[in-house]
């Protein structure tokens, strides 16, 4: 289990947590699970949650278009191996395809949107915002 142990303001606005192993912690997660169900799990407990790759500007743009309508996505920060695990869980659930890279990539409501091509492409035809109504990330 891990817990809390510090944090560090980035550059970006965002913060990063140091994990140290504890048994007590709220924020515990549990270390006998896979990446991959790891992943799967961060997937359908967030409404909106974009993986990324460290210090990436296309995640960047995502979460300054999703600020833009109101909507704070969870972003999650990928080491190397973890982007391999997120890629395996993507195309044995189906996604992934279309020749996009597989970090950053975004889901909502469980179902990946893509990456930032797919999410300006969802936005600009008038799909993005009723989808973010759709799951609760945003009230009208």
């Amino acid at each position: 289990m891990q817990g809390v142990h510090g944090y560090r303001i980035r550059s970006d606005g965002g913060v990063r947590l140091e994990l140290t192993p504890t048994t007590n912690s709220p924020l515990a997660i549990d270390i006998s699970e896979s990446t991959e169900m790891r992943i799967q799990r961060l997937i359908t407990e967030n409404p909106v949650i974009i993986f990324s790759r460290s210090a990436c500007c296309m995640c960047h743009v995502m979460k300054r278009l999703f600020s833009s309508l109101g909507v704070h996505p969870t972003v999650i920060e990928l080491e190397e191996d973890e982007i391999e695990a997120l890629s395996a869980s993507q195309q044995d659930s189906g996604g992934g395809g279309g020749g996009e890279t597989i970090a950053p990539a975004v889901f909502i409501g469980g179902s990946r949107v893509g990456g930032l091509e797919s999410l300006v492409g969802l936005h600009l035809s008038g799909q993005l915002v009723p989808k973010l109504v759709e799951v609760g990330a945003l009230a009208l």
